[in-house]
């Protein structure tokens, strides 16, 4: 008589928006059976502009959710012992739409520069200290293209996956500047949990960061799967707008750059994480005396992953 079937653990995963190919790592392996390889039921839920992940995950309604080294460590500040223990992305995809005469970021002086809100307490501070810009140059960011095809003055922020493919589309032109190829430091679509799930759940942890990864290489080689899970999540994303932010994920090395390309997917290092926190302090959103930059994350999950992406 056989052994009995022992039950998957269940995981629930709350991403940082709707459903996209920035997500497809995570998608695909579920798509594909890689979760469930390693002993793991997992549900995602999609993120959006009314969805607090990282509340979701200190109420216990979420056991990890797709982060960002600024708000895990934030978290950190206001009492959530929330850690970083995976990342998918070496360069955050964050960076700046401008028309085809601004050559580099240090030509932005005489522009209006749309951002968003959640700029002020991420990348606006390192921009505005390293170009020397201010805040009245700026106005409010609406998420669409609008502002900046009906105006030759505008510059905008967007992510390299998606506003280049939006002006394309409305039959305009752009230079995109990644803020992290001008030594912006976070990582970016990291895995965040907390700290008991780590103590609690530590296999739980490591196979969902180990299947995550394996998950990214396998989108990058056949991303049909999880694109299929994607659109039913989010039925407003298109087969030409998820075959461009793949695109520009290779072409920007967003996967593989730096470190990563040697060491694995998800590569993780002491001195990129205190690069982020040491911004944080500099700029004046982290209170350096109530948070230690070790207790926000942890490399013990990815150090021995080596998921190679050819």
């Amino acid at each position: 008589m056989g052994s009995p079937a022992r039950a998957d653990d269940k995981v629930t995963f709350t991403s940082n928006w709707f459903a996209e190919a920035e997500h497809g790592g995570f998608y695909q392996a579920l798509a594909a059976g890689i979760y469930r390889k390693y002993g793991l039921d997992v549900t995602i839920k999609m993120g959006g502009p009314q969805v607090n992940s990282m509340q979701l995950l200190a109420a216990g309604q979420s056991d990890f959710i797709m982060g960002y080294d600024i708000q895990t460590m934030k978290s950190q500040e206001q009492g959530i012992p929330a850690v970083t223990v995976g990342v998918s992305f070496q360069k955050d995809p964050q960076g700046m739409l401008a028309h085809e005469d601004v050559k580099g970021l240090d030509q932005l002086k005489t522009k209006t520069i749309l951002i968003a809100g959640s700029a002020q307490t991420s990348y606006w501070p390192w921009l505005k200290t390293k170009y020397g810009l201010d805040d009245g140059m700026t106005r409010p960011y609406t998420f669409n293209v609008q502002p900046f095809m009906a105006d030759a003055s505008i510059v905008q922020q967007g992510y390299v996956t998606s506003e280049p493919f939006a002006v394309e589309k409305a039959g305009g032109k752009c230079n995109f500047f990644l803020f992290a190829d001008f030594g912006y430091p976070p990582y970016a679509e990291t895995i965040v949990t907390l700290q008991k799930m780590i103590d609690a759940h530590p296999d739980v942890v490591g196979k969902f960061v180990k299947a995550s990864m394996e998950g990214w290489k396998s989108y990058f080689q056949n991303p049909a799967p999880a694109n299929a899970l994607i659109k039913k999540d989010n039925p407003s994303m298109t087969d030409d707008q998820l075959a461009y932010s793949l695109a520009k994920m290779k072409e920007y090395k967003l996967l593989n750059g730096g470190a990563a390309a040697k060491n694995g997917i998800g590569d993780m290092s002491d001195a990129r994480f205190k690069q982020t926190f040491d911004l944080m302090v500099s700029s004046k959103l982290l209170d350096p005396t109530r948070v230690d930059v070790r207790k926000t994350y942890t490399t013990r999950f990815m150090k021995d992953v080596k998921v190679m992406l050819e």
